[in-house]
């Protein structure tokens, strides 16, 4: 399989230098060929264009993170544990690579509408992470029983989304692992909300 050759993950990685660095629309294949160490010719054995390759780029850094989100969040016992466990990951997956983060955030937002559909398609595994966190912290009554459980999921990703989305727009400035702890307060706030009659 394609995947498990080390060329395709070659590849892949020059995409990402290349993409950040020169952005989605001048980042020419043989750009990519030539940050990857490969002729031309040896991408469209393994991708069948740049779209391909962007695709592909995103399923693969995702799916790892998502494992690994997996891992983490099993070892917790409460729904808060777990949400604060999902912020911290989520923030410290793209500070330890500026140019995952850059194409994350800027380059994939750039596409066509096919594109994106195929970039939700991807972003499903990870919102049904956060639904699950969601729903048991209902179940466990950490989170009101009145929650929208997708307004609720949709509030996580966005906001830990533009979170990320804003730092990059600082040039990086600050750091945005420390945001971790202030955030999540915020989401349990949100997620914790009662509604009162008069």
């Amino acid at each position: 399989m394609k995947k498990h050759k080390p060329k395709y993950h070659q590849i892949i990685d020059a995409a990402m230098v290349v993409i950040a660095e020169n952005g989605y629309h001048h980042a020419q294949v043989s750009k990519i060929a030539k940050q990857a160490g490969v002729a031309d010719g040896t991408i469209y054995l393994y991708f069948r264009n740049k779209e391909d390759i962007l695709i592909s780029l995103f399923q693969e850094k995702m799916g790892n993170f998502i494992e690994i989100l997996e891992q983490k969040i099993a070892g917790k016992t409460s729904a808060a544990e777990k949400l604060l466990m999902l912020v911290e990951e989520h923030l410290k997956w793209l500070t330890e690579d500026r140019h995952l983060a850059i194409v994350t955030q800027i380059e994939l937002r750039q596409s066509n509408k096919e594109l994106r559909l195929k970039i939700n398609e991807i972003l499903k595994d990870y919102l049904a992470i956060i639904e699950k966190v969601v729903v048991e912290g209902i179940k466990t009554k950490e989170f009101s029983n009145d929650l929208d459980v997708r307004l609720a999921r949709q509030m996580i990703f966005g906001t830990i989304d533009e979170t990320v989305t804003t730092w990059i727009m600082n040039d990086l400035k600050y750091s945005l692992p420390a945001l971790a702890g202030p955030l999540h307060q915020m989401l349990v706030s949100g997620c914790s909300y009662q509604i009162t009659g008069d």
